[in-house]
């Protein structure tokens, strides 16, 4: 939910320098109501974490392992195989949604959770702890490459745009 309300705000924020205005208070909206969701699975992991933090942190870290994606993923246009990886590295290159935002989200969660601070677990639960823990500076330096490879990226037609690359 917190990705989805970057992704929003600043969609809605590009919209909104490029005159137009509606898109962006569509977006802004669509972006509030993401803020709300994000506030409540924040509160309710933060309890899992209060009741059971053993299984609650094995249970993140399989998450992890398995890799979050987004529902976009599935995107299709009916003739670019690719059209979400490139939607990504424009969304990357201009800014919408990026490496750097995804791991700003993992560090917030960490610290909003206390999950350095978990004790009382099992060696299981410990070994899922480690694992999360050193994920964001992991991701700090996939950061890099990435926003470096964005910027060296060629632009690519969009259907949905007629055509028009992007």
């Amino acid at each position: 939910e917190r990705a989805t309300f970057i992704s929003h705000g600043n969609t809605a924020r590009l919209a909104k320098q490029y005159g137009d205005i509606k898109l962006a208070q569509i977006c802004g909206a669509v972006a509030a109501d993401e803020k709300r969701h994000e506030a409540a699975y924040t509160r309710i992991v933060e309890k899992l974490f209060e009741i059971d933090s053993d299984t609650t942190i094995r249970c993140l870290a399989d998450m992890m392992k398995k890799k979050i994606v987004m529902p976009a993923h599935m995107m299709y246009d009916g003739g670019d195989e690719n059209i979400f990886g490139h939607f990504s590295a424009v969304a990357q290159r201009i800014g919408v949604y990026t490496a750097k935002d995804y791991t700003d989200i993992m560090e917030f969660l960490v610290d909003r959770w206390g999950v350095e601070k978990l004790t009382g677990l099992s060696d299981e639960g410990r070994k899922a702890q480690e694992y999360v823990c050193s994920l964001v500076p992991r991701y700090r330096k996939f950061e890099e490459r990435t926003q470096a490879r964005a910027k060296q990226a060629t632009t690519v037609p969009f259907s949905w745009i007629f055509g028009r690359e992007v």
